[in-house]
């Protein structure tokens, strides 16, 4: 895991925080994140050499007195598998199946299988074998170098492949470096992203200042006018209705409102009674076939007879007052 990027504008106002973020990412920490200061590799690196060194003084030279032995040799390693093809390939048939097994063949059964002819022949075999991983693996570096040389011409590229490990090494490097630096692009761009938005704010910030300058008398005069309207409307309607409260204690005293709650309670009941003698009348009414639809001859004789009762009674106070005054004559 590489480094997180820092915002510039946090290391020019943090300069202790600039110093330490610059001694972790030059002196102390490799571009991938791994530390320098790694004593495992510092060791490993010494075992390596110590080998390598060892190898070399313990490898002798070839007697250069025995070139004839080795035509005779590959001669007959040669023909020794010509003359059984069908076990090579049965051999390499069975190699893969052993070598990519994922669960570790047991004692007994690998010794089982090499107890077969076919395995019984695999020294004969070795430089068959290693002629065709060595084939294999050239292809394979042949091809990785084509990938990181892709300007090369085809008859130049074997000699690429020595400098394959320092090729792959310099592309992981680059590959870090990009990651890096994309990130780096993208803090720029958030940090150019927040100061047009500042820049923005600050045009209209001096947008409203400027709009205020050249009509802010104006709008400042229509305001306090509106203003002292909106003061005058709240004084209105305070002296409106200190007004109405003197003029309903003037006309209302205290025992006229008590008078007229009085009277309204003794409407409702007047009201109640009323509705009540209503409600009476009609029920008497209704004994009499008053008010009934289904027999509209006995209302009209009834009408009838109310009205000849109201005659009657007219003409008895007629007689009445006439007795009166005969009677006033006489005496």
């Amino acid at each position: 895991m590489m480094l997180p990027p820092v915002d510039e504008q946090v290391i020019r106002e943090n300069p202790e925080f600039s110093k330490l973020y610059k001694t972790l990412q030059n002196d102390v920490l490799n571009p991938d994140g791994s530390t320098k200061c790694d004593s495992s590799l510092r060791e490993r690196t010494g075992v390596q050499k110590y080998l390598l060194e060892r190898a070399i003084t313990t490898t002798s030279l070839p007697d250069p007195k025995k070139p004839t032995s080795r035509p005779e040799d590959t001669k007959s390693r040669t023909e020794e598998p010509a003359q059984s093809p069908t076990s090579f390939a049965d051999l390499l048939l069975v190699l893969p199946s052993l070598i990519d097994s994922d669960q570790p063949t047991e004692p007994e059964v690998a010794a089982e299988i090499l107890r077969y002819s076919l395995f019984s022949e695999f020294d004969s075999h070795l430089p068959e074998l290693g002629d065709l991983v060595s084939a294999n693996l050239h292809a394979s570096a042949l091809s990785v170098a084509r990938i990181a040389h892709l300007s090369t011409d085809s008859s130049t590229l074997p000699r690429h492949i020595p400098s394959l490990p320092a090729d792959h090494a310099a592309l992981r490097d680059r590959l870090s470096e990009a990651r890096l630096m994309l990130m780096k692009g993208r803090l720029k761009a958030l940090v150019a992203s927040i100061n047009l938005l500042q820049s923005y704010t600050q045009s209209l910030a001096l947008l409203v200042q400027s709009l205020e300058s050249k009509h802010g008398l104006a709008s400042r005069n229509l305001e306090l006018r509106a203003l002292d309207v909106s003061q005058d409307a709240q004084q209105t309607e305070i002296d409106a209705n200190a007004a109405l409260d003197n003029v309903s204690k003037d006309i209302y005293s205290p025992k006229a409102i008590s008078a007229l709650k009085n009277y309204a309670s003794h409407l409702k009941d007047a009201q109640g009674r009323t509705a009540e003698r209503v409600r009476g009348l009609q029920a008497e009414l209704a004994e009499y076939s008053v008010g009934k639809h289904e027999d509209g001859r006995k209302e009209k004789t009834m009408r009838e007879m109310a009205r000849v009762y109201r005659e009657i009674e007219s003409q008895m106070e007629d007689v009445k007052k006439d007795l009166d005054r005969l009677d006033d004559r006489r005496s």
